[in-house]
């Protein structure tokens, strides 16, 4: 892994701004109109998992930032799961379900191998900043 100097170089934070982003624009259409609690709750749970990482890695300790990195990584299970009360309730087509789930599922499964990274590497923090 390469220097990294910024949260916004990390690919997890990417992969998690593309999927706040999915999900304020799947959230702005169809039955979220009607259902304005679950629609904001859908958004947070979206945009901690982003804001999270920022966080962590900002506070500049190895410990701290893997406890930001398991939030967000628990806010993509939080998220995965307000989806599928969102299909049930039919806010989401299966389609806009499946697309946001897997985007979510993704940005999850890179959130814990970047965690695992972390953890095993010998020199930890100089490895990523």
């Amino acid at each position: 892994m390469g220097k990294i100097e910024r949260f916004e170089d990390l690919e997890a934070w990417k992969k998690a701004r593309e999927l706040a982003s999915m999900i304020c624009q799947l959230t702005s259409v169809g039955g979220f109109g009607r259902d304005f609690g679950l629609r904001d709750q859908i958004r947070r749970a979206a945009v901690s998992v982003m804001s999270n990482i920022a966080e962590g890695f900002e506070r500049g300790g190895d410990r701290e930032f893997l406890q930001f990195l398991a939030v967000a990584k628990g806010s993509c299970g939080e998220l995965r799961s307000q989806l599928y009360a969102a299909l049930d309730q039919g806010c989401l087509t299966q389609t806009d379900f499946a697309a946001a789930a897997g985007m979510a599922t993704e940005a999850s499964r890179m959130l814990f191998g970047f965690m695992k990274y972390l953890r095993q590497s010998p020199s930890r923090r100089r490895s990523y900043r």
